[in-house]
């Protein structure tokens, strides 16, 4: 069965800023309270060197995903599971919370982190995911990440997949083509509720221009 494509799919023109700076990334103290899942750029442990955003880029997703965490827990304690993945500097925010005054909490508290620039509100009014449903979702970004790497015609690493109660978010900095191709690759994949693009898009020859530097 083939899955439709969320309605609500955001495609962004692609903007770079013309200075960027490097930013110390401020250590978190344990969260206390709300559940924070932070991006993958934030986990790795360092910059992924195939990766179209500057270096200067990907130290401000990494620091704007850190200090998510003690701003989410400033604004609504341990109420909810809230997951906060930058890239290219817009802002995706998934999970769930229980009211929708906790949702509008978070999002304020986020966009006043320096160097956001946009914010993708996707939190769920409602009960919080189980550590089951959770678990899934991590075995589905996994099988989707793979049929990324598996389709020849992507560069799979330009693409960031976040999953949240089985619907996939896919974020990058990426041409209509790989746009289009990347949600039909992953709503192929077994799990998958629906696809949501929260992409940046280039023109072709901008991606050109970034290739050849």
């Amino acid at each position: 069965m083939t899955l439709p494509t969320h309605p609500l799919s955001r495609l962004r023109r692609h903007h770079r800023p013309l200075a960027v700076a490097a930013l110390a990334l401020a250590a978190l103290g344990p969260l206390q309270g709300c559940v924070l899942l932070l991006g993958a750029g934030a986990v790795g442990g360092g910059l992924v060197l195939a990766d179209r955003r500057t270096s200067g880029t990907q130290l401000d997703d990494q620091s704007i995903e850190l200090k998510s965490g003690a701003r989410v827990r400033d604004a609504i304690g341990d109420r909810g599971h809230v997951n906060v993945t930058s890239y290219d500097r817009v802002v995706l925010v998934t999970g769930e919370v229980p009211t929708p005054e906790d949702k509008a909490a978070v999002e304020r508290s986020i966009s006043g982190i320096q160097n956001v620039g946009s914010i993708d509100n996707e939190l769920e009014v409602g009960f919080t995911s189980s550590l089951s449903s959770r678990s899934s979702d991590t075995v589905i970004t996994g099988k989707v990440k793979s049929a990324l790497v598996d389709a020849k015609d992507l560069q799979a690493t330009a693409i960031k997949v976040v999953t949240e109660r089985g619907n996939v978010y896919l974020m990058g900095s990426v041409t209509e083509r790989e746009a289009a191709r990347s949600a039909e690759v992953a709503r192929n994949v077994g799990g998958v509720v629906k696809v949501i693009r929260v992409f940046e898009i280039l023109t072709e020859e901008q991606l050109g221009n970034l290739t050849n530097h």
